[in-house]
């Protein structure tokens, strides 16, 4: 099929590249315009852009696509049969939703309808799922609502984090919207209208990752890992940030303290009071440190039972 691309991040590439594995004609691709990063403010291109300049494919950077008319001009000059987007970054207006033959297919990284919106991925580990996956959808005006089509499953591991799951629902996507392809030209795909429960996966903030150690520690722990690489998890010690990387449950264990009070101190790992609970910490990364396992910061730092981690004021 004659296709234009529209994605921005690295998750979007094994898509792509599927893409033009199956044999696809990826006659363009949309993706976000280049962005100074670091601090040398250097010119920065989105791993889409890398990966289809690699390919030879025609690459379109619009600030935005709605209202363009310059934009609306070049996609009907390349009358692609189907755009497939995919973390794209940008609402597509009515008028190119009904431009392609087969319309425009999303990939997103759940099973719809629970977790629509910005970051699926993260809220799925957050809020102790067992499974997440990826579904492609017909797209509407409506954020995420459309038609489903088809979806693969992903059980979620027990020490998963955002990073490992988004690998894994990176690589499913691109076999995925292959097989939706296949299936849609052959005119055999089923349309499923999402019903039943829904949520909203919120857009995540580095607020989030402030911990409130009134929570259970179990919710706490899935705190860290859904946050993991970023924006993390954190508290503070004396006034001083400290993010917490990986950590576990325990029971209580004696009198119960303060929520955030420090109520166990092992060689290789502490304990933290919670709301319900106790987290035990085994990596963190004190302000202007590098992160470290809790033995090595215990090691070097004066930590005393009955110390506090409080939120940020």
């Amino acid at each position: 099929m004659k296709v234009v691309f529209m994605g921005t991040p690295d998750f979007s590439v094994p898509a792509l590249e599927a893409l033009v594995a199956a044999g696809h004609q990826v006659a363009g691709v949309v993706t976000q315009p280049d962005k100074p990063k670091g601090r040398g403010k250097e010119m920065q291109i989105t791993a889409v852009k890398k990966a289809a300049l690699s390919h030879g494919i025609p690459v379109y950077q619009p600030a935005r696509v709605k209202g363009n008319p310059e934009f609306m001009t070049k996609l009907k000059e390349i009358d692609p049969e189907v755009i497939v987007v995919i973390a794209f970054g940008q609402i597509l207006p009515k008028e190119i939703l009904e431009l392609p033959k087969y319309g425009c297919i999303n990939i997103h990284a759940s099973l719809l309808p629970k977790y629509r919106g910005a970051a699926p991925i993260q809220w799925a580990i957050i809020d102790g799922e067992k499974e997440t996956g990826i579904t492609t959808m017909y797209m509407e005006e409506g954020l995420d609502t459309g038609d489903m089509l088809l979806k693969t499953v992903i059980p979620i591991d027990e020490e998963e984090t955002g990073g490992t799951l988004h690998d894994k629902l990176s690589a499913a996507g691109g076999p995925l919207i292959v097989e939706t392809l296949e299936k849609l030209e052959a005119g055999s795909l089923e349309r499923i209208p999402q019903e039943g429960e829904s949520c909203y996966a919120k857009i995540l903030t580095k607020s989030l990752g402030d911990i409130d150690w009134s929570m259970d520690a179990a919710a706490i722990e899935r705190l860290i890992r859904g946050l993991l690489p970023w924006p993390s998890a954190y508290t503070r010690l004396e006034g001083r940030t400290v993010k917490i990387w990986k950590a576990g449950v325990l029971p209580e264990q004696g009198e119960k303290t303060a929520p955030g009070t420090v109520a166990a101190i092992g060689k290789e790992s502490f304990s933290v009071q919670t709301g319900n609970g106790l987290l035990e910490v085994k990596e963190l990364q004190p302000e202007g440190k590098k992160r470290m396992d809790a033995g090595a910061f215990l090691r070097g730092y004066p930590l005393k039972m009955g110390d506090v981690f409080e939120r940020k004021q």
